[in-house]
């Protein structure tokens, strides 16, 4: 059994995001911090205006109500400021969206497949072999993991098959639909994309800690939208090239340096 260095998951009274174990996923913590600090600095701003306006314009201490129209110098601040803050929310968003949406050179790829409920996986650089992930039921969650020697199976997230990457490596993945929307969404590694029927998708990651993340379907697809959970195992390179041989071997498919010679030697026969 490959094994990892930790887990990441959602725990109860949880107030945070789950820890970024990716680029992407560190900015989305940092940009958060940023608006924070914005709002609530504006919240406090404008509590603070309201409660001096009720003070200070109280019927009380105004029987003559003021009849000012306008206020010039005012008008264009309440105009400029919104919009410099605006500037500073929408430079990092862009920055961010940008990095999370184009794709750097990729050393591999995995294609994700949404089915009403479980998860189809293949992968196309490795030989095309493909299986299934479905959730390991709450009856049977207790004999699965004493079969697996897990201490802390994770209810409603464990499946019987799990996605494996090596550390360190830009991964894209791939996602469509078999039949309705669905939406492949792991939180610790910032990333999220609809599963459309018809159409290719793509995103990708670059996980820097070894260990087991969590996901789920995050778009509301039928009645058992909330049993479709996505588990990623992130080993080292080693670990990782011996599950892909281990996995071709299981689909009948040659090993991958002896095919790679084939192809070698075709390529370099004289046509």
């Amino acid at each position: 059994m490959i094994t990892g260095a930790s887990a990441s998951s959602a725990v109860p009274w949880q107030k945070d995001f789950q820890p970024a174990v990716t680029s992407v996923m560190e900015d989305v913590h940092e940009f958060h911090d940023l608006l924070l600090v914005i709002i609530t600095l504006i919240t406090v701003f404008v509590l603070a205006l309201l409660l001096y306006t009720m003070w200070k314009f109280s019927a009380k201490r105004n029987p003559v109500p003021s009849k000012t129209t306008h206020h010039a110098t005012l008008e264009m601040a309440w105009t400029i400021v919104p919009v410099i803050i605006l500037v500073v929310i929408a430079v990092p968003s862009f920055k961010l969206l940008y990095k999370a949406d184009v794709l750097p050179k990729v050393d591999m790829t995995i294609k994700a497949i949404g089915n009403q409920w479980n998860w189809g996986y293949e992968y196309p650089d490795h030989g095309n072999f493909s299986f299934v992930a479905n959730m390991i039921g709450e009856s049977d969650l207790k004999q699965w993991a004493k079969e697996n020697k897990i201490k802390n199976p994770k209810r409603l997230l464990e499946t019987d098959a799990e996605v494996v990457v090596p550390v360190n490596t830009n991964v894209r993945v791939q996602v469509t639909s078999n039949d309705v929307l669905h939406a492949w969404a792991v939180p610790a590694f910032g990333v999220k994309i609809d599963a459309v029927p018809g159409r290719l998708n793509q995103t990708w990651f670059n996980v820097k800690k070894m260990g087991i993340y969590f996901g789920q379907c995050s778009e509301l697809c039928g009645q058992n939208h909330g049993f479709m959970p996505i588990k990623v195992r992130v080993v080292s390179k080693s670990e990782f090239a011996n599950w892909v041989t281990a996995q071709r071997a299981a689909a009948g498919l040659e090993p991958l340096k002896q095919k790679r010679r084939e192809v070698a030697k075709l390529n370099n026969s004289p046509r």
